[in-house]
C-alpha cells in the first residue's frame, strides 16, 4: 500500500490526507483522484458511483448506519468531526464482537470505509462532507443501529447531540446483527 493511506485498527479502513494548497485568494485541492485508489491492495475498491454533499450544523450526530453492498469514501471539506467506526464483520463471521475505532477528522482527512464497517459522526463545529460511494443510491442497503447503544459504547462528546428522528429510533446492534444472520450476506 502506498504512504498516502494509513491503515487503521479496523482492517480496510483507511485514511489519508487531502493537499490543501491555500494562497491569498484561498485554497484548493483535489477531493478525488481514480489512480488513488490503483494504490489500495487489489480487490479493496470498487468504483466509486455517486457523490454525495452532507452538511451539518454544529452538535448534529448523524449515524450508526452501515452498507452491506456499498463502500463510502469521505472528504471533510470544512469543519471538525469526530468519527466512530464500528466494524461489526466479526459478528457476523461469529468471531467476536464489534470493534470500535474513533478518528478526529478535520478538513483535508479522507477516510476509506468498506462494507461491513458502521459509520456515524459528530460535527464539532459546522461540517462539510463530501463522500463517493461504490452504489447508486437506491434505500435497500440503509441499515442502522442506536448512536448509544451501551453494548457498542462510542464515547460521543456530547451527552445530548441533534439526532434525527430516524437516529434516535434505531434499534441495537445485537438485534440488527440477528437480522442480518437470518438474511445471510447481502439481502436487502
Amino acid at each position: 500500500m502506498s504512504g498516502n493511506w494509513t491503515q487503521t485498527p479496523l482492517p480496510g479502513v483507511l485514511v489519508r490526507r487531502v493537499p490543501v494548497h491555500p494562497d491569498e485568494r484561498g485554497s484548493f485541492s483535489e477531493l478525488w483522484r481514480a489512480d488513488w485508489f490503483d494504490e489500495l491492495p487489489p480487490g479493496t475498491a470498487a468504483p466509486m458511483r455517486q457523490a454525495n454533499l452532507s452538511r451539518s450544523v454544529p452538535r448534529v450526530l448523524r449515524g450508526l448506519h452501515l452498507h452491506r453492498r456499498q463502500a463510502d469514501f469521505w472528504i471533510v471539506a470544512e469543519g471538525s468531526a469526530f468519527v466512530a467506526l464500528v466494524d461489526i464483520r466479526p459478528m457476523l463471521a461469529g468471531t467476536g464482537g464489534p470493534a470500535v475505532h474513533t478518528i478526529e477528522a478535520s478538513a483535508g482527512t479522507a477516510i476509506y470505509l468498506p462494507e461491513g464497517v458502521a459509520h456515524g459522526f459528530y460535527a464539532r463545529d459546522g461540517l462539510t462532507l463530501v463522500y463517493l460511494v461504490t452504489n447508486e443510491y437506491d434505500g435497500t442497503d440503509e441499515l442502522g443501529f442506536a448512536f448509544n447503544d451501551p453494548e457498542v459504547g462510542v464515547p460521543w462528546p456530547d451527552p445530548d447531540p441533534v439526532v434525527s428522528a430516524r437516529d434516535r429510533s434505531e434499534g441495537t446492534l445485537a438485534r440488527l446483527v440477528e437480522r442480518l444472520k437470518r438474511e445471510g450476506p447481502g439481502d436487502g
